[in-house]
């Protein structure tokens, strides 16, 4: 685990290797199909040298939950463990690794009549804002863990109470479901001088750039589905960091040192909220990835004497 840019990646492909592991992505992005520059994605080679799963299993158009998320990471691991491989857990959505290890609370499956019900009338009403509004009085609680401007979770949380007459704060603190039957060994990658992070954010974002990335975005904007969508950055997949800028760019809405400025703030963002996150996680520990290659090891000998 860790936040964005912090080597993640790197780390799992090299244990993968060494371990005869497979790779279960953690990731909202990746999730994605189109979404591969922008997402630091691994590439083709690097997919090729250690199996991977969960990436490139949905269109952008397309949403992907938490709780499916967590049925198809136990059946990779599942499978993983069958065949003698060692499931390798790598990513950064800590709702992902909160769904996986410890459970989501059970409710209603979502209704695509009744999304299109609250879709619809949040149009009707000038946007989330007001539907976040109506949340407020029928579940505070969600409300002020939601944020105005997250149209996929107040659809959500409003859908759950009207489906089933009882508020996302009421089935959430109902029994936790079962924990995940594997020993798990959860490391935190983590540079511990924050300016690293902040330059590693913006000389990996430069090199997307370099790669690409815009032209990516162009494809993607030239899909018919996302064309033609009403409110495309509503999807979750254009919500991914430096998609919505990126898209926003090419509406004309900022130049282009605006555009790498809004998405790069908008990436630091994402790894101020994941710290903050991980920094919940007692169980974890904490490596920083330049320096603590020893404490690393030792991790790993200790969890997996034999190999």
């Amino acid at each position: 685990m860790g936040p964005t840019a912090s080597g993640k990646t790197a780390l799992a492909l090299e244990w993968g290797e060494r371990l005869g592991g497979e790779i279960i992505s953690v990731d909202s992005a990746l999730v994605y199909r189109g979404l591969d520059i922008g997402s630091a994605k691994p590439d083709a080679a690097e997919r090729a040298r250690v199996p991977h799963h969960l990436v490139d299993i949905r269109d952008p158009w397309e949403t992907y939950s938490a709780a499916e998320f967590a049925a198809d990471a136990r059946s990779a691991m599942e499978q993983a463990a069958a065949r003698g491989r060692v499931p390798i857990l790598a990513g950064g959505t800590g709702l992902y690794f909160q769904a996986l290890l410890h459970g989501l609370s059970e409710m209603p499956a979502a209704d695509p009549g009744v999304r299109a019900e609250i879709a619809d009338e949040a149009e009707r009403r000038g946007g989330w804002a007001a539907m976040h509004a109506e949340l407020g009085r029928i579940d505070p609680a969600s409300a002020a863990r939601i944020q105005p401007g997250d149209p996929q979770r107040i659809q959500r949380a409003l859908e759950v109470w009207r489906l089933s007459g009882r508020t996302m704060s009421e089935w959430r603190s109902g029994p936790a479901p079962a924990r995940l039957p594997f020993r798990v060994l959860l490391l935190v990658l983590a540079p511990q001088d924050r300016t690293v992070l902040h330059d590693r954010i913006a000389r990996r974002f430069d090199q997307m750039l370099e790669a690409g990335f815009l032209d990516e975005v162009r494809r993607l904007r030239s899909l018919p589905q996302l064309s033609g969508h009403p409110a495309p950055l509503d999807l979750p997949a254009l919500r991914a960091v430096g998609y919505r800028q990126a898209w926003e760019h090419l509406d004309g809405r900022y130049d282009a040192a605006g555009f790498r400025d809004r998405a790069i703030a908008a990436t630091r963002q994402l790894a101020k909220r994941q710290l903050t996150w991980l920094r919940s996680r007692l169980d974890a520990r904490w490596f920083d990835p330049e320096s603590d290659r020893t404490g690393l090891e030792e991790a790993l000998a200790l969890f997996l004497p034999a190999r």
